[in-house]
C-alpha cells in the first residue's frame, strides 16, 4: 500500500483510520495496532475481494454491513463497528461469518430473508478487488 492509498478497512468504514488506531477480531481473538499494522495485515490477503451493503451512524459510531470472499469464492458476511473521533475511526471491531443452510427443521419456523443483488449482503458477482 503506498502512502496516502487507503487501506480497505478506510474503503468499507468510508473514512479515515486515525494512526493509532485498534482493530479486534474477536473470532479469532486477535488485536492489530495501528493504521500500519492494518495495511500489512490487509496486505497477506492476496486476492480478497469484497462490497459494502450499508452504512449506519450512530452516535460515534459506524456500522457497515459488507460481503468478501479471500479469492476462492466462498462469500462471508460481515459486520464492522467503529469509534469514530475527529472524523477518524480509532476502534474497530470485525465480525465476520460464512453463511449456511438452515437446518431442515427449521424450515416451518421462518421464512427465506430477500437478498436481492445490489442489497444490503452483496453477492458474489457484486464484490471488488483491490485493482
Amino acid at each position: 500500500m503506498g502512502e496516502g492509498a487507503k487501506t480497505r478497512l478506510e474503503r468499507i468504514l468510508d473514512m479515515p483510520l486515525a494512526d493509532d488506531a485498534v482493530r479486534q477480531w474477536p473470532q479469532s481473538g486477535e488485536l492489530i495496532r495501528g493504521r500500519k499494522m492494518i495495511a500489512e495485515v490487509e496486505s497477506h490477503f492476496v486476492g480478497l475481494r469484497l462490497a459494502v451493503g450499508q452504512r449506519w451512524e450512530a452516535g460515534d459510531a459506524r456500522i457497515v454491513e459488507w460481503s468478501n470472499d479471500y479469492g476462492d469464492g466462498r462469500i462471508f458476511r460481515n459486520v464492522t463497528i467503529a469509534e469514530v473521533r475527529d472524523g477518524r475511526a480509532v476502534q474497530i471491531t470485525d465480525y465476520w461469518g460464512e453463511p449456511f443452510s438452515a437446518p431442515d427443521w427449521r424450515e416451518p419456523l421462518h421464512e427465506s430473508l430477500d437478498m436481492p443483488a445490489g442489497g444490503r449482503w452483496p453477492a458474489a458477482g457484486d464484490l471488488v478487488g483491490d485493482d
